[in-house]
């Protein structure tokens, strides 16, 4: 989750660190001067084309179109079971975490589990795939009887290349449909869906660059096309992106980011739109009368999920599903936090990612089918990391026993609807080995 304006318009940029991108060493001697060569055109062109404010790309749009139907009828390509439940993993480096971690989500009764695989990690030279890490990954939560997101991110150093204009990537587009390929082939009727890329409307998780719609989107489509044709049942799901007001160099809200992708021809090469919904400081029922009231823009809270299904239905893509890729609340209340106007404690947590789950379970179906809550910690992260405030558990050094915070035990204990394949009601036995007893305490 990345947060770009603050309650009085003022813009924070952090440095993101991902594998890959900024590794601490190249794998061969004469790829640091290729980067030093690449990295020098980019910077131009950052400075003289790309960094521009999308002012001067795009006139401004009114992104709110005037649909209040949001299509609950329509003959949905029903990819999910509405609802679905899933929860953001870091299962990748600690075996013993990656035990617990899908253990505790069995314990949650939720069935899916979204992991990063990491391009960079698993081809760190062109070519060359170590695959150990992610074979353990799939197989471990397939004996767990728990399905598959696998979010395909993070770019190796050698693909990394200056886009020549706006409307390129700024990575090897070609390259990563091979990758794409080769990862569904080799885990074909294993990984169920594929996110592509994520929050691609932010500068930080686009190279550097300007946000591209149309770079995002020849992504998207070298990436779906190679799924497609290595595992035809798979399902893509489009970039999470992120809620956000700022329209500059460093973002473009992701309402309007949506408008230029459908323009940029996206809509053939998705499945189910990824989005993410974080509540900010306001319960998940919040209308955008009682935003505003808070002080707040419509793109700030829960709901504005409803917004962007409102684009989707202009846009004739209303037999789509969405899938919502990453949804919490923030705990970072610290008075020297830029989160702390939307920090709320862990108790209030607990009670809105409840009460969202209920809220999409009453007004989203059938036309909302993933909802994944984040996160199950990371257990690098200390309190400087922005995600370890968003986490439902407390990250612990190896070797240490997670404690579970109260959201844990909210979404645990919640009611939850069928997930029979069917999608017929009601909720499947709880013998037959999905749904267990409620949880209220360690073992």
């Amino acid at each position: 989750m990345r947060i770009e304006k603050h309650l009085l318009g003022r813009i924070t940029i952090r440095p993101i660190l991902r594998s890959g991108l900024l590794s601490k060493k190249l794998i061969y001697g004469i790829g640091l001067m290729v980067l030093i060569l690449a990295g020098t055109a980019g910077y131009l062109l950052r400075k003289d084309d790309s960094a521009k404010h999308p002012a001067s790309i795009y006139p401004s749009m009114e992104t709110y179109p005037e649909v209040h139907d949001l299509a609950p009828d329509a003959e949905l390509d029903m990819k999910f079971a509405s609802l679905s439940y899933g929860v953001h993993t870091f299962l990748w480096w600690n075996g013993t975490y990656r035990t617990w971690d899908l253990d505790n989500v069995r314990q949650m009764n939720f069935a899916y589990v979204k992991q990063s695989f990491s391009w960079a990690n698993i081809e760190p030279v062109k070519g060359y795939y170590d695959w150990s890490l992610a074979d353990e990954v799939v197989a471990e939560v397939l004996y767990r009887g728990r399905r598959l997101v696998a979010r395909i991110d993070s770019v190796p150093e050698w693909a990394i290349s200056a886009p020549e204009n706006w409307e390129e990537a700024p990575f090897d587009v070609d390259s990563f449909g091979e990758f794409c390929g080769t990862l569904a082939a080799r885990y074909q009727g294993q990984i169920e869906a594929y996110q592509i890329w994520n929050e691609p409307n932010l500068e930080r998780e686009w190279g550097g660059y300007v946000p591209s719609p149309p770079g995002y989107v020849k992504l998207l489509a070298a990436c779906s096309t190679a799924i497609r044709e290595a595992d035809p049942d798979a399902i893509v799901i489009s970039a999470g992106l992120s809620p956000t007001g700022t329209r500059d160099e460093g973002a473009m809200p992701d309402e309007e980011y949506l408008w230029r992708m459908y323009e940029a021809g996206a809509a053939p090469y998705f499945d189910v739109l990824g989005l993410h919904a974080p509540g900010y400081k306001l319960p998940p029922e919040a209308s955008e009368e009682e935003t505003r009231e808070a002080g707040l823009e419509r793109w700030a809270r829960f709901r504005h999920v409803e917004d962007m299904r409102a684009i989707m239905v202009a846009n004739g893509d209303a037999e789509k599903q969405i899938a919502i890729t990453e949804m919490g609340w923030t705990t970072d209340t610290r008075s020297d936090s830029i989160y702390a106007w939307f920090g709320v404690s862990q108790e209030t947590q607990a009670d809105y990612l409840a009460r969202a789950y209920a809220y999409a379970a009453e007004y989203w179906r059938p036309w909302v089918g993933l909802v994944t809550v984040i996160y199950l910690s990371n257990d690098i992260w200390t309190p400087e990391d922005e995600q370890w405030w968003w986490a439902i558990d407390e990250p612990a050094a190896p070797g240490v026993w997670k404690q579970m915070r109260p959201a844990y035990y909210a979404l645990s204990n919640m009611e939850k609807l069928s997930t029979n394949p069917d999608f017929s009601e009601p909720a499947r036995d709880p013998n037959a080995g999905y749904y267990l007893e409620p949880l209220t305490d360690r073992d």
